[in-house]
């Protein structure tokens, strides 16, 4: 598996499991309608320990444009690579999120409210207020990226036995974004990450859902731009203090 088609993956699984969750706790005659926000931040974080866990030893696991952002202002990725890795983690997330609108048609019909809806797809701010709202996703995104800086791989011990955690090394990014979705996320939906976003807004509006509603573009620049600027103070917050 290449880097490139790891991303995809990843970032498909990635999306399939955290779209998933939403339409499971959001939309109509599901098992799992109305079961909360412990309930969506849980399977946001599960749904990022399976796409790391596939996708890490091929590609270091972004999933995210703003990781890989981050890591190359840091000097920790190559710039050439970032646009390669971006348009993978835009086709995994569109891919996933197709698959769950293809899944959840049903509900998606005996669903009545186009913001509930769209809210499968993508994010939305609680009470809408720009700078808040932006500063909400560059700080979210800073946790992320300041975190991931900062973990150690496994190393080999004087007599090559390797230290380390193997697949349960993924853990700790699921662990951060879960905490990130309980501690920041109630006020736009942490999307920390472009392509969450904009991939799988991008597919509701091209798929065929009954009474829809707004795509909601006004707000789509929030989750684009601010995790991006949160990525990139990561890095630079994080050079500064080596």
């Amino acid at each position: 598996m290449t880097p490139f088609v790891a991303e995809i993956v990843g970032t498909f699984l990635l999306m399939l499991m955290g779209c998933g969750v939403n339409a499971n706790v959001s939309l109509q005659k599901t098992f799992g309608n109305g079961s909360g926000w412990i309930v969506i931040t849980t399977g946001w974080a599960f749904a990022v320990y399976t796409g790391v866990v596939v996708a890490g030893p091929y590609s270091g696991a972004h999933l995210n444009p703003a990781v890989s952002i981050g890591l190359a202002v840091a000097g920790e990725f190559p710039w050439e690579s970032v646009i390669g890795y971006v348009i993978a983690q835009f086709i995994g997330a569109m891919l996933g999120a197709f698959v769950v609108w293809f899944i959840n048609k049903d509900h998606f019909d005996a669903t009545v409210d186009g913001d509930t809806k769209r809210a499968v797809f993508c994010n939305a701010p609680a009470i809408p207020n720009t700078l808040r709202n932006i500063s909400t996703e560059i700080i979210g995104t800073f946790v992320l990226v300041f975190a991931v800086l900062y973990f150690t791989d496994a190393v080999l011990s004087s007599d090559n036995t390797i230290i380390g955690l193997g697949s349960l090394g993924a853990l700790p990014v699921a662990i951060i974004v879960w905490g990130i979705g309980l501690s920041l996320g109630g006020t736009t939906g942490y999307a920390i990450n472009p392509a969450r976003d904009m991939g799988p807004r991008i597919v509701h509006a091209l798929v065929p859902i009954k009474n829809k509603g707004s795509n909601g573009w006004g707000y789509s620049w929030i989750p684009v731009v601010g995790p991006i600027l949160g990525a990139v103070l990561a890095a630079v917050i994080a050079m500064a203090l080596q």
